[in-house]
């Protein structure tokens, strides 16, 4: 369990009955976005209060009522998914700017301009989701909030998603180290040794990191490893 000073209320009212957990605003983040959590990981007590600053338990009868059970853990989390977390100013600030964050990096990394073939730049895509009044929920999943910032977005900014696939050829003095590097960076598809000891790969890739892939490349071979573009995903 939490301790009980990083908890805030989680509180849903329904059928005139009020029920209140002490949550960890982030854990209970995750919940409503629909990850598997230990919901003891989430709360500070393994109590459903009616009252949580006086203390007072809600009753079986009134959580048979609302939810036809009183076992905790359901109960618990049907209050986070369908009731609201009331987090203080600080909380909610720094909440929506990792959001914030998280969205901004997605898109720059996944997707480019259609115009130029380019990806766009953080700092553009910032100033587009001002220019169009984006309001960041917290607890909503980072692909939800990315679909509706594109939604948004396209009227002001060109903007397509797509992946590049790709064969990469590492020469051999640098082929033992490289495969960890570019297993992090990309999604591997097929590789195979050569009679030389170069590693040959197809990967793919977000548009949008193209250049920080060659990057990637030339810094692990030392400007010897070839890249080709296989084909455009969209």
């Amino acid at each position: 369990m939490i301790p009980l000073e990083k908890a805030v209320i989680a509180r849903l009212e329904s059928f005139g009955e009020r029920f209140e957990l002490l949550v960890d605003p982030n854990q209970a983040a995750k919940v409503r976005q629909g990850e598997k959590i230990d919901i003891e990981d989430v709360v500070a007590a393994l109590n459903v209060f009616s009252n949580s600053s006086r203390g007072t338990r809600a009753s079986d009868e009134s959580q048979m009522k609302v939810f036809h059970t009183t076992d905790f853990p359901t109960v618990a989390t049907r209050i986070i998914q369908k009731g609201e977390i009331h987090l203080t100013a600080d909380q909610r600030r720094h909440m929506i700017e990792e959001k914030h964050k998280q969205v901004v990096t997605f898109i720059a990394r996944n997707s480019i301009n259609p115009q130029t073939g380019h990806p766009h730049p953080p700092q553009r895509i910032e100033m587009a989701m001002e220019e169009a009044k984006i309001n960041i929920d917290p607890f909503k999943h980072l692909d939800e909030l990315v679909k509706e910032t594109v939604k948004a977005l396209r009227p002001i900014l060109p903007i397509r998603f797509e992946e590049l696939r790709l064969a990469v050829k590492i020469p051999a003095d640098y082929a033992g180290r490289a495969f960890g590097d570019i297993a992090s960076a990309s999604t591997i598809e097929t590789d195979e040794w050569q009679k030389d000891g170069s590693w040959i790969c197809v990967v793919r890739i977000p548009a949008g990191i193209q250049n920080e892939f060659y990057d990637l490349i030339n810094r692990i071979s030392k400007g010897e490893g070839v890249v080709k573009i296989l084909k455009q995903l969209y």
